[in-house]
């Protein structure tokens, strides 16, 4: 056992058999000595829902990966170049090629017996999106071990849709105010893009809550049907054991009754011996006598 093998095989698992399966490789790690290995495998986090279609689409879709990563890397420096037409284009086969991996990972999803929501085919999308302007997102991306969508940076994609319309004269440099106001917008967008991805944490945090109490409630149903039939059973089973003492105890009297009649009778049988014997008796005196 490895753990690379080990989380593979956990981040190709629907959401709700996660935490089952990490915990039963865990102990499995602890069992064969590897104390290290265990608290590794331990420490996985359970993917939300887009996250789990994100990691789906990486191996189901793997041809995919190295078009959009190479994307990518054509807009990020289409933007640092501030090459309008590179960027129109690549935006363009931006707009198709998300689009059309959104909707694959969804179809992958429902084929795989767990259909996502809306909300999270919009995560799909804005971590494709976070993977066209991040290369580390993108390497997490590809890795197909995500937990949670990826948020895309600020000032990318948009900020190059801004270059396209005007981009400044290189040679022209800001005035104060301007570069002023720009950093204050940065700061603004920084604080913005923190807010949004410890806000979509906590989204995330409480839909894998959501989910793992509906699959506990789930598991708790069951739980509960399967006690309703053991206690119909074992209801069942003592009025046939007491159907079965009944029965018992009634062979028993006749058992009884049957071991006297036997004895009455047995008795009779002597008594008419008896009384067989003393008549021939008589019958031979008396013949005797008469002779």
């Amino acid at each position: 056992m490895d753990f690379d093998t080990v989380a593979d095989e956990l981040y190709a698992l629907r959401p709700e058999q996660f935490t089952s399966a990490r915990d039963t490789h865990a102990a499995a790690a602890r069992k064969a000595g590897d104390r290290a290995l265990a608290e590794k495998i331990g420490k996985l986090r359970r993917p939300s829902l887009s996250a789990w279609a994100s990691n789906l689409l990486v191996r189901e879709r793997s041809d995919e990966v190295a078009p959009l990563l190479r994307l990518g890397e054509g807009l990020r420096q289409a933007h640092h170049d501030l090459d309008g037409a590179q960027l129109r284009e690549l935006m363009r086969q931006q707009r198709l090629l998300v689009g059309t991996l959104s909707r694959q990972a969804a179809q992958l999803a429902a084929q795989a017996g767990r259909p996502i929501t809306p909300d999270a085919q919009r995560e799909v999308e804005s971590t494709l999106q976070a993977v066209l302007a991040d290369p580390d997102g993108a390497r997490e991306w590809a890795a197909g071990r995500l937990v949670k969508p990826l948020t895309p940076a600020v000032g990318f994609p948009a900020a190059a849709q801004g270059a396209v319309r005007a981009a400044p004269p290189v040679s022209e440099a800001p005035a104060p105010a301007a570069k002023r106001r720009r950093a204050t917008d940065e700061s603004k967008r920084e604080r913005l893009t923190k807010a949004r991805a410890e806000a979509g944490a906590a989204e995330d945090d409480l839909r894998a809550a959501e989910e793992e109490a509906s699959a506990a409630a789930h598991d708790a149903q069951n739980a509960k049907s399967h006690a309703d039939q053991l206690r119909q059973r074992v209801s069942d089973l003592g009025e046939e054991l007491e159907r079965a003492e009944e029965e018992h105890r009634q062979a028993a009297a006749a058992e009884r009754q049957a071991r006297e009649r036997t004895r009455f009778a047995e008795r009779r049988v002597s008594e008419a011996r008896r009384k067989a014997r003393t008549a021939a008796a008589r019958v031979e005196r008396l013949t005797t006598e008469s002779h």
